[in-house]
């Protein structure tokens, strides 16, 4: 009997690659939207935004900004890799960058003084800066939904004994890796702009 519906079966394997990783993102956006419903006191979003602002000033500081978090990404990254792990691991961190999302907009929302520093903005920068964070969530959701449907087929191809895949494991990591670089410095360049 089989379990499996007819556009899968019918499918070729790289669409079938396609299919995983829609399906991926759409669990990867419920769990980011989940994050994001879940209330945050002021005290937990400020002192959130108070480590991240430590973070950016230190490392910007240092001049190493753009390796920090390329390395943190590419770290969460990796983990999504884990064979079947991976999905688990990686829909619990976007659960928790959704909370993250929540404590900023929550700390925007209360800080008036943004909304003046936002209104001297002139129009060229807030473009970039929108430019740069859509671009820096291209290049993080891609790889995150890339390791984390990875997790599934590499599991899979393991209980198959198909090591095949680990070269495909690799050639992925390795993609991820130049799309975590591009975030990584773009990222670094939207948050040390001023205001």
């Amino acid at each position: 009997m089989n379990f499996y519906p007819s556009f899968w079966t019918q499918a070729s394997r790289k669409r079938r690659r396609i299919y995983s990783a829609c399906l991926v993102l759409v669990l990867v956006v419920v769990a980011t939207f989940s994050g994001m419903l879940v209330p945050m006191s002021q005290k937990d979003a400020q002192a959130l935004n108070d480590e991240l602002n430590q973070m950016i000033e230190q490392n910007g500081a240092a001049g190493n900004l753009a390796p920090t978090i390329f390395i943190h990404n590419l770290l969460l990254c990796l983990a999504m890799f884990i064979p079947l792990a991976g999905l688990p691991i990686g829909l619990g961190i976007m659960f928790m960058t959704g909370m993250g999302f929540r404590a900023a907009f929550d700390l925007q929302s209360a800080n008036a003084a943004s909304t003046a520093a936002a209104a001297n903005m002139t129009p060229a920068t807030a473009i970039l800066l929108l430019i740069s964070i859509l671009l820096t969530f291209l290049c993080e959701y891609t790889s995150y939904v890339i390791g984390m449907t990875e997790s599934v087929w590499l599991f899979r191809r393991i209980t198959q004994n198909r090591w095949r895949e680990l070269k495909t494991t690799a050639i992925l990591i390795g993609t991820v890796t130049v799309l975590l670089a591009i975030g990584a410095i773009v990222e670094t360049w939207a948050v040390t702009q001023p205001l």
